[in-house]
């Protein structure tokens, strides 16, 4: 007679079976379970590996962004410390000039407004944003652009 600890048999619902409990189940191999665990793992495998890739992605792409708001910083810092002999006031486009000592300052005249009797060497265009940064000249439009593309997302 056998001891109720050492029998093994499922007691609960076929359903929650670990084992196949009918005599009409399927054969259960070892090499079918064993087969059925190297394609989950190669599965996984792939989609953790996709995983870090989606991520290696983005971390190239923050830092790109990071490397572009320190330039710009640089920049802005650069043209903040740029003499004015005038008040700055934002939404105004300025002009940057370099003395003959090396030295920027802005000026309110265009390289065309000076004509062929400009005072120094032309550097660029800026305009002084509200938030005290500089946008180049040649990017106002682009930036104005992303801008009114943002408007109907800012709360009312």
């Amino acid at each position: 007679m056998s001891d109720a600890g050492d029998d093994e048999r499922h007691r609960g619902r076929e359903a929650a079976s670990p084992y196949p409990v009918s005599r009409l189940a399927p054969a259960f191999h070892m090499e079918d379970l064993a087969a059925r665990v190297e394609s989950s793992s190669a599965l996984v495998s792939a989609v953790t590996t996709r995983r870090l890739e989606l991520i290696a992605e983005q971390m190239r792409a923050l830092r790109a962004q990071a490397e572009a708001v320190l330039s710009d910083a640089e920049r802005d810092l650069r043209l903040t410390q740029a003499r004015c002999p005038f008040r700055r006031r934002p939404g105004q486009t300025y002009h940057l000039y370099r003395d003959a000592q090396g030295e920027l300052f802005f000026s309110m005249l265009s390289p065309d407004d000076w004509g062929t009797r400009a005072p120094a060497a032309f550097e660029g265009s800026y305009r002084l944003e509200a938030d005290s940064s500089w946008t180049p000249a040649e990017e106002i439009d682009a930036r104005d652009a992303r801008r009114l593309e943002l408007l109907p997302l800012l709360p009312r």
